[in-house]
């Protein structure tokens, strides 16, 4: 496929990001010695989550460096059917395989492919800042970034490469309440190069933004040491023609140990790539459009 060499503002501007994010994250490690040096030494709360995901999003957390993961993220149909294909787990399921790498502290990158679309994209997440246990620094901040292709044949919105490109900013800020309860906020920029049109309309005006802005809301609280509950909410910000997308409720269960991170859980988002869901999503959580869904994170350490 020929990538064409025009590319738009946003690309850039996703590109200029993941650089920034690495030529800042290599100067992490001298930071970091220059604060031992204070005299006060800054001690991070640990674990405010579990992994890299809670349930469709991204959490806050950068693994240490040097580790690496490999995780399948699986979305079942939709529930609605009942019996007729088991609650959607024999019904059109979508699937994701990615794989990420800390080289270096606060800074992670990755990549992945999912089955809807076949979509490849590439990802880096950034931690800003970590909250202390001393309360100097009274909130966690991260920032993610991803860009994905459709590789679907040419047609449709395909006229040209650059439409099967889109990109995806967010900034989650999160803090350790108590031992027990963490809690995330996430505003985020979706972007499409290209969108669906309303073809009944005289000069076929787009059916969607090109950009679109929303909100996310997580939770988790530990049970015991090895299961917490999580829950996860999604909210649409941006107003389009037609279309527009549904909310994200979902919640359930995780299960960890110092390699693995296993979730299971039920949510109406069936996409695996952040943008595509809060775009394009069309499951009704009122109308019992669930999917039951689980997200399986293998760790390892170099």
């Amino acid at each position: 496929m020929k990538i064409p060499f025009k590319i738009n503002l946003l690309a850039g501007i996703t590109l200029l990001t993941v650089t920034c994010l690495s030529m800042f994250s290599f100067n992490a490690k001298a930071q970091d010695a220059a604060e031992t040096k204070a005299p006060e030494t800054l001690t991070y709360v640990r674990n405010t989550f579990g992994g890299n995901y809670i349930i469709d999003n991204q959490t806050v957390m950068v693994p240490k460096a040097k580790s690496w993961e490999f995780v399948i993220q699986h979305r079942f149909g939709t529930i609605n059917n009942g019996y007729d294909d088991f609650l959607g787990i024999y019904g059109a399921a979508n699937m994701r395989l990615g794989f990420t790498l800390t080289p270096i502290n606060n800074l992670q990158v990755g990549f992945g492919f999912t089955k809807n679309q076949m979509l490849w994209d590439g990802n880096a997440k950034w931690a800003i800042m970590k909250q202390t246990t001393s309360g100097i620094r009274a909130l966690s901040m991260t920032y993610f970034a991803n860009f994905a292709c459709s590789t679907l044949p040419k047609a449709g919105n395909f006229a040209q490469d650059i439409d099967r490109y889109s990109y995806f900013h967010q900034l989650i800020i999160a803090r350790k309440i108590s031992s027990k309860l963490s809690l995330q906020v996430a505003p985020s920029i979706s972007y499409f190069n290209n969108v669906p049109r309303v073809v009944d309309y005289p000069d076929t005006v787009p059916a969607l933004k090109n950009m679109h802005l929303a909100l996310s809301a997580a939770g988790r609280y530990s049970l015991t040491d090895e299961m917490t509950l999580i829950v996860n909410y999604d909210q649409p910000l941006t107003q389009h023609t037609v279309g527009n997308p549904k909310p994200n409720v979902s919640f359930g269960f995780e299960f960890g140990t110092s390699g693995h991170t296993f979730q299971l859980f039920m949510g109406n988002y069936q996409g695996l790539v952040p943008q595509y869901n809060n775009v394009f999503n069309q499951n009704d959580f009122s109308t019992s459009r669930y999917c039951i869904g689980f997200n399986l994170t293998r760790r390892w350490y170099y």
